[in-house]
């Protein structure tokens, strides 16, 4: 199993629109990548390890996908609209980093 995880890192002006991401962005990602698409989950930053202390990230999303080639194929015909809709919900500038799952 493959995972992609798009993480949204914290700074003093970042903004992030959580309604925006929930209700227009992940549900076009789900719906470009169709059933390549194994599994989606959203996580919002609430604090770092110390107490008071800020998330290092506003939020991440994560993408399950069977394969590597599975996610190229498929997000690849359609990074394009993907991408593009970031400034619709944050200037955060997103980390991506793609993972082997094996638990």
């Amino acid at each position: 199993m493959l995972k992609v995880s798009v993480f949204y890192p914290t700074g003093k002006s970042t903004t992030f629109d959580m309604g925006y991401y929930l209700n227009r962005h992940i549900p076009m990602v789900r719906r470009l990548l169709g059933s390549s698409l194994k599994g989606a989950s959203v996580e919002q930053g609430i604090s770092g390890m110390q107490p008071g202390s800020p998330a290092i990230y506003v939020a991440m999303g994560h993408l399950l996908f069977e394969s590597l080639a599975d996610f190229q194929s498929r997000f690849g015909a359609h990074a394009k609209a993907i991408v593009g809709d970031v400034p619709n919900y944050t200037n955060s500038d997103p980390i991506i980093q793609i993972s082997e799952v094996k638990l």
